[in-house]
């Protein structure tokens, strides 16, 4: 395959796993005797990426051979540089079934036929160590989490692939090609010097004239590669982001930048995943790879957040990235300069010269609140798609979620709530008490710690969906698990407002209130796993509202929710 002069692929071969029709049709017809393999989020992504050539020269999943050359050197087996595995990962079932020489069909969770693993290897995966191995020994306990998470079981299969169909796709289609088809317009196109932009943040003013900056001391031009793997808590919403960035695309000039999604799961941070962008990069025929954490491997920089990565693979970024043949351009922090009308990086400011600065958090939290955005951080038809994403409080859906103990007062409390928000009106309001939604949503469960946190879920889901759809809803379960409430959280922050209110009386107020004499019966041995008796409840860290209802009426406590909620402007 010729590259007209062009950056050659990873290991010289741009590789294609597709099969032509008679291949296809040969395929389908065996399937129905293979047993199957049903593909997660994140393991589509890592499928379409090996399936598109975007990690070239792999054909397939690594063997063990690979695997463990990868995970101790950074090396496949015949010395070629790759600093992270690609194995599938199975369910242990399922793996105790295979065998070597046998095939798989691969299928998206809809059962659509993707491909045929033909296998070479099946092993048992020892997730500590290969952690500590890809990220040091010094790994935060949310990238470990994360990691384990992202997994369907303990046993990796490898062996190579025969590709069928891509993962299905029904948005943004035009934006996503191939390594070979953007490498075709960079021949139409005439272009030497091409940087590609991987990027999970959006891009405001002074990320743009980082990369104009970037082109023009380069005289290069730009593929930008928007990441649109799993999303993560925090994150815009994907149809919102990809607007954007189209929507930023028109700033640059003309036929000086193309766009292409990249279904890249972004997992830790360090300089291995840095290695495995610059060789992706590479892929898509770039001379030069810009990255949001690239000064890092430039400069030897050693973040705090970053310790992740072992002190050899610090000593070798350098030195690895010029084997890969990329040139890394560190992501330069660009801020404004009131008086100039102009951006400017960090390190070139000098002493008493004035700049102002506002990150991606920021802005974010700006349009949330309602406040304006200056031009100078981002371009106006940028900060209008998010508006319509992210409105201002007087328009958004939240959730008000009430924790306590059982006899605190959310009952009561929510009830009343619920009125005094039907009486301002403006939005529709739905009550999801604990005892309601046991009742119409989570009758099948049992009062088991497990089904427990099961109907706490299922109610933080529905009032996500309320939230989306920008309505109220109020929550009144127990809620005792701090990380359940966190996760409830994230996932409703992601679409509006979640003020969450711990109802804080003292355990022995609700026992005096309990008319049922369920404490009693707990403390006797009665109940098992009683909430605030033989289980523990934990107490909201930094609730928005924190009321104890010993001294207060049940209005008054309704009060003290209005009022915040008038104060961050949630109420018109």
């Amino acid at each position: 395959m010729s590259y007209d002069k062009g950056v050659p692929p990873h290991g010289g071969m741009l590789v294609d796993l597709m099969v032509d029709e008679a291949r296809s049709n040969l395929l389908k017809e065996i399937a129905q005797e293979l047993p199957d393999v049903v593909l997660n989020d994140r393991q589509l992504c890592e499928f379409e990426l090996l399936a598109t050539g975007t990690y070239s020269p792999l054909s397939g999943y690594m063997n063990r051979s690979d695997y463990e050359s990868v995970v101790d050197r950074m090396r496949l087996q015949d010395g070629l540089l790759w600093p992270l595995p690609v194995c599938l990962d199975v369910h242990d079932s399922q793996a105790g079934k295979l065998e070597v020489g046998q095939s798989l069909a691969i299928r998206d969770p809809e059962g659509f036929m993707l491909g045929v693993l033909h296998v070479e290897d099946v092993w048992q995966v020892d997730y500590d160590k290969e952690i500590c191995k890809l990220y040091g020994n010094d790994v935060p306990d949310d990238l470990t989490k994360t990691f384990y998470l992202r997994g369907q079981g303990d046993h990796y299969v490898g062996g190579k692939l025969e590709v069928i169909s891509l993962p299905l796709h029904f948005e943004f289609k035009q934006l996503r090609m191939t390594p070979q088809e953007i490498r075709t317009i960079y021949r139409k196109l005439g272009w030497q010097r091409v940087i590609g932009f991987l990027c999970r943040q959006l891009v405001h003013r002074p990320q743009f004239e980082m990369t104009i900056k970037a082109m023009r001391t380069v005289k290069g031009n730009l593929l930008l590669l928007p990441i649109s793997g799993v999303s993560k808590p925090g994150d815009i919403d994907f149809y919102t982001r990809i607007k954007c960035y189209r929507t930023l695309s028109r700033y640059y000039p003309p036929d000086s930048s193309v766009m292409n999604l990249l279904p890249y799961d972004h997992v830790g941070e360090g300089v291995r995943e840095d290695l495995l962008k610059a060789i992706i990069a590479k892929n898509y025929g770039c001379t030069h790879c810009l990255m949001d954490n690239g000064r890092r491997i430039e400069e030897g920089g050693r973040d705090s957040h970053l310790k992740r990565d072992s002190g050899d693979d610090w000593d070798m970024g350098r030195k690895l990235l010029d084997e890969i043949g990329v040139r890394l351009i560190p992501f330069e922090e660009m801020v404004y300069l009131p008086f100039e009308d102009a951006y400017s990086g960090l390190d070139q400011i000098i002493d008493g010269m004035r700049t102002v600065d506002v990150s991606n958090e920021q802005i974010q939290k700006r349009i949330r609140s309602g406040r304006r955005v200056p031009e100078w951080a981002s371009f106006p038809e940028v900060v209008a798609e998010l508006q319509k994403t992210y409105l201002p409080p007087q328009k958004q859906g939240f959730t008000v979620f009430l924790t306590g103990l059982s006899g605190a007062g959310k009952s009561t409390v929510a009830k009343i709530l619920y009125s005094r928000f039907l009486e301002i009106g403006g939005r529709p309001v739905t009550l999801l008490d604990g005892d309601i939604v046991r009742r119409n949503l989570s009758s099948e469960l049992s009062f088991s710690k497990e089904h427990r946190d099961i109907n706490v879920r299922r109610i933080g889901f529905v009032a996500s969906e309320i939230t989306k759809n920008r309505g109220i809803a109020i929550c009144a379960p127990i809620a005792p698990y701090q990380e359940t409430r966190r996760e409830i959280r994230a996932g409703i922050e992601a679409w509006g407002g979640f003020i969450e209110v711990h109802i804080s009386t003292p355990i022995e107020v609700c026992e005096k209130r309990d008319r049922k004499g369920m404490y009693a019966k707990a403390r006797v041995g009665l109940i098992k796993g009683f909430t605030g008796v033989d289980d523990p409840y934990e107490v909201p860290e930094f609730p928005e509202v924190s009321i104890d209802t010993t001294g207060l009426t049940p209005d008054e406590a309704v009060q003290e929710i209005l009022l915040f909620l008038g104060q961050k402007s949630y109420l018109s």
